[in-house]
């Protein structure tokens, strides 16, 4: 029989943009609460309405009305996530200006890229550090432009424009003019008209911008609303940057449907976040899911083996619930004790209400999608890209198939391409690549069909599977193709594992650049005998590195002979955004990385080293 190769979804999106949906909530939820922040005073918090998040976007739009910022013109964002950015996203949404968001860890180098590509007029900027790069970028892009500050900056500089005062000159142009009319005008923008250019965290070159329409982004949410039940109840945590579009577009969906949006205080205080919003609903990369489960198998002694019997109980258990098998009184009682000893505890760290997460940016090894769904969280698989507004396939909750991203969301058609590359049709298809018609011909051909550069394949009953980048399969020098990214996912559920790049393209032999979870090999070493000393010095210590290879090896044991690592490179330093090799969405930059460590990559394959496995900087 032959392999599946077309999926689809049926289902027609109703003609609409942003600003109905977001004019519509308002109506519909007036003084509820919208958004949701952290005052600064501990763990308290304070909301601000449907309605004053309304009145605030049509003050901001008036004001940048008044510094002559029009329909059609470009206004770049340069912020962490808080109520003003999406305040002043719902400003240029309904004044129909076209918003560029910025991630806000660019330098501004990066940053004077997109300003000169986009031929932005002004620039918002959250706190006095991106004021100040956001001034340095428009001065190295010779551009004149107009900085709005959200927190109040002293400055010198005639250019710098505070956000309360954009507010009061806003408030001063619509005199008496009636909401309505706003509204009118706002509800007049349609379905064809660019809403935002996102610039794609590329690992090489510069960036493209995606042009994403009203209705582009407005099928992705309706599509989206089909499948995920949310309502007024809920509550959600906003931490992924709204410079990604999977955040952004999931907060559209989440205010559209009356859900209350809470915006963590910083990427790096999620955990703690989770805990006080006790949010019902959230959505993540992969990151953050392998850091709880490597955080939960951190244990040692009575607690390890708990855990390790909780986790063999839930997988029993997970294996029978989603192959629709009975699940027998004796495992129903098993898995009644491992959740009053374990999987509580767990569900109480993320805050204890949440009802799923949904996960996208990567793909999530499958063993980790089967622990959190034993603990009773969840993660719905979904799938996408920047240019497909972005989400293609998701798992919808009451039919998850673990490994895969879903089917389709409706009005949504899947195909495999001869050579494996996943190609996707629908609604939710950016416009185009800003500016660069040949790039978007390359990627786009006559019949709408986008090619996204991934590989994978269709399950008999349509959900589809990925395999990989396509640019990222290594093809070892004896012709043999090895997709990296399964390998690394399942190392990473090992407990000595933080992060992990597979190498070897057009070489004998695949090897590992591996970052070891510092913690549970620390307390290895000092149950071993081994002084830790900094990380370093430990790493190079003979008995670590045989622990380190034999983990990898043991876990690693049922792959074939070609994709077998037989080499490894133990890394002292995490990959991260701020030394660039990590983009924004938290993806490894593999050519920067291997860029980085060519002179490391080559000794694996120097013959002098030929009888060695374990290698350090």
């Amino acid at each position: 029989m032959s392999p599946r190769t077309y999926a689809s979804t049926d289902g027609t999106a109703p003609p609409g943009t942003l600003c109905t949906l977001f004019l519509d909530a308002v109506d519909r939820f007036g003084d509820a609460p919208a958004l949701r922040r952290f005052t600064g005073r501990g763990d308290e918090m304070a909301d601000l309405s449907y309605d004053e998040v309304a009145e605030q976007a049509r003050e901001i739009a008036a004001g940048l009305a008044f510094l002559g910022i029009e329909a059609g013109d470009r206004v770049a964002l340069l912020s962490e996530n808080r109520p003003e950015w999406a305040i002043a996203d719902y400003a240029c949404l309904l004044a129909g200006i076209v918003d560029v968001p910025v991630y806000s860890t660019l330098i501004a180098q990066q940053i004077a890229y997109i300003l000169e590509n986009s031929g932005a007029r002004a620039v918002f900027a959250s706190t006095r550090e991106q004021v100040d790069k956001a001034l340095a970028a428009a001065d190295e892009a010779g551009l004149d432009l107009t900085v709005i500050a959200f927190e109040p900056v002293s400055t010198p500089s005639t250019r710098v424009v505070q956000w309360d005062d954009l507010r009061a000159r806003g408030r001063e142009r619509l005199g008496d003019t009636p909401a309505s009319e706003f509204e009118a005008a706002a509800r007049a923008i349609g379905p064809e008209d660019v809403a935002t250019i996102l610039y794609t965290s590329g690992t090489t070159g510069n960036p493209k911008g995606v042009m994403l329409t009203h209705g582009n982004l407005h099928s992705n949410v309706w599509a989206c609303a089909n499948i995920l039940d949310v309502g007024p109840d809920d509550v959600t945590l906003s931490f992924l940057p709204l410079s990604h579009v999977l955040q952004r577009m999931v907060d559209y969906l989440l205010l559209t449907s009356g859900c209350t949006l809470a915006y963590a205080r910083d990427i790096r205080n999620v955990a703690e976040d989770l805990r006080v919003v006790r949010p019902t609903v959230a959505v993540s990369v992969p990151r953050l899911y392998e850091k709880v489960y490597n955080k939960v198998m951190d244990a040692e002694g009575v607690k390890l083996r708990l855990i390790r019997w909780a986790t063999a109980v839930g997988r029993e258990w997970a294996d029978a619930v989603l192959d629709g098998a009975s699940v027998g009184p004796f495992l129903a009682a098993r898995r009644a004790l491992a959740d009053r000893l374990v999987y509580r505890k767990i569900r109480e760290g993320v805050g204890g209400r949440l009802r799923w997460f949904v996960s996208g940016g990567a793909p999530l090894e499958p063993a980790i999608a089967r622990f959190f769904f034993s603990v009773g969280l969840p993660i719905l698989e979904g799938y996408g890209l920047t240019e497909t507004s972005p989400v293609t396939n998701v798992n919808p909750r009451d039919a998850i198939r673990i490994g895969t991203v879903g089917p389709p969301v409706p009005g949504t058609e899947i195909r495999i391409a001869d050579d494996g590359e996943i190609l996707v049709r629908g609604p939710q298809v950016m416009k185009g690549y800003y500016g660069r018609p040949e790039d978007t011909a390359a990627v786009i051909d006559g019949e709408g069909w986008f090619a996204t550069g991934d590989v994978g394949e269709l399950t008999d009953d349509g959900y589809l599977r990925i395999t990989d980048r396509k640019k990222d399969i290594i093809v070892t020098a004896g012709g043999k193709n090895i997709a990296p990214q399964p390998i690394e996912n399942r190392l990473k559920t090992n407990p000595f594992v933080e992060q992990v790049v597979m190498v070897g393209d057009k070489r004998k032999f695949p090897g590992l650049l591996l970052v070891p979870a510092f913690g549970p090999l620390e307390a290895w070493a000092r149950a071993n005998g081994v002084a830790p000393g900094d990380r370093r010095t430990l790493l190079q210590d003979p008995t670590v590195q045989a622990h380190m290879e034999r983990e990898v090896v043991e876990h690693l044991g049922e792959l074939s002979r070609y994709e077998t690592p037989k080499k490894i490179a133990l890394l002292a330093d995490e990959f991260t955004i701020e030394a660039g090799t990590l983009t924004p969405s938290m993806k490894v930059r593999r050519r920067v990385v291997q860029e980085r460590f060519a002179d490391l990559i080559d000794r694996f394959y120097d013959e002098a080293n030929e009888h060695r496995s374990v290698f350090t900087e």
